[in-house]
């Protein structure tokens, strides 16, 4: 995760993770995780109660879980999702 972005979007590749540059979020860090999840759950077209932070709440490395989609599926809509506009249209 790379906060203080102009917009939340996947970033890149990190090895076997993705990089999702997000936002500046109101309330810090608990603020950029709300953002995380927002952000997967738009994703994978899934209510915000499907997903979660498994680890790394605290820091920059998260294990998100989303709940009902299978990792092949997440990894395509992942791949789908590179380099479009951000899915979390907030005002910033």
């Amino acid at each position: 995760m790379h906060p203080r972005a102009r917009r939340t979007a996947l970033a890149g590749r990190l090895g076997d993770a993705w990089k999702l540059a997000i936002r500046r979020a109101a309330g810090g860090r608990q603020g950029l995780n709300e953002e995380c999840v927002e952000f997967f759950a738009e994703l994978a077209r899934v209510p915000k109660s499907r997903v979660r932070i498994v680890s790394g709440a605290t820091g920059r490395m998260k294990v998100v879980e989303v709940t009902g989609v299978g990792q092949e599926e997440l990894e395509k809509l992942l791949r789908a999702g590179f380099g479009r506009a951000s899915l979390v249209s907030r005002p910033g």
